[in-house]
């Protein structure tokens, strides 16, 4: 008796086909919406610098210019090489957290140094938002790398510029946190993020839409890299309500004592 024809059902086959499809043709618009991200990270900065430097180095042109035109072709430049700086080392602690490589320089700072620092690098950024700091004079000093924390930091002020209007204020505070910890937050008075989007957003590459926000052109990768710093350094980092229920908090804890951070995670334990 000849089988029937539907005794071996093809259907399993299929479905796998069509998902491998629909997955490869995700993957392509995903790669090609990165390149188009990273393509824009990198040549807008550089158009900037070439026309700068381009003009100043016009004589005809240059002539042209008072004291403060330099200036402030001078600040272009300076703002958007820390730009490309920003995105590299982005892309750099992107490619090491995923690899599992990623080594941590700590030293004892005080994590108010570091804010400040990282403060005067995002001025140009938020320089159209009133900028409030709260730092508690009774901070201890912890041990961190103070690059990778003035990274994370740079990324939540560059964030909440990008998210909120101008005019409006942007928050930074930082205060000791129970359990030996240290609490900085970042807050803005832009529309907020629904709760079902909040953890979301660190995922690697993850762009939300419809959601009230401003899509400022970019990789999708700033919250993924800063959760990856933070988490090696064995901190946490989440997002709440702003003041008053208004805006955007993002807030991120670091642990005052040596005892908690994964020793897998220090490099040069005997230098410093």
């Amino acid at each position: 008796m000849a089988a029937s024809r539907h005794s071996s059902p093809r259907w399993p086959e299929f479905c796998s086909s069509t998902s491998y499809a629909e997955a490869l043709k995700q993957s392509e618009k995903l790669k090609s919406a990165l390149l188009d991200a990273v393509t824009h990270d990198i040549r807008t900065p550089l158009t900037a610098i070439k026309a700068s430097v381009t003009t100043l180095l016009d004589e005809e042109g240059s002539a042209r210019l008072d004291a403060g035109d330099k200036r402030e072709m001078l600040e272009v430049i300076d703002e958007e090489s820390d730009r490309l700086t920003h995105f590299v080392n982005g892309m750099i602690d992107m490619a090491r957290i995923e690899a599992g490589e990623m080594r941590l320089r700590r030293l004892w700072e005080p994590i108010d140094e570091i804010i400040c620092s990282a403060l005067e690098r995002a001025e140009n950024l938020t320089r159209h938002h009133h900028l409030k700091v709260e730092i508690d004079k009774e901070l201890p000093v912890i041990k961190v790398d103070p690059r990778a924390i003035g990274e994370v930091i740079y990324t939540l002020l560059d964030n909440a510029a990008k998210y909120s209007p101008a005019g409006t204020e942007i928050k930074l505070t930082a205060r000791r946190g129970v359990e030996d910890q240290v609490l900085i937050a970042v807050s803005d008075q832009g529309p907020g993020l629904p709760v079902e989007f909040r953890e979301r957003v660190f995922d690697k590459f993850y762009r939300i839409e419809d959601t009230g926000r401003r899509q400022p052109s970019g990789t999708g990768l700033g919250l993924s890299i800063a959760k990856g710093l933070i988490e090696a350094h064995a901190g946490r980092i989440r997002l709440e309500d702003g003041d008053a229920g208004r805006g955007l908090r993002v807030v991120f804890t670091l642990p005052v004592g040596d005892d908690e951070l994964p020793r897998e995670n220090e490099e040069g334990k005997n230098n410093t």
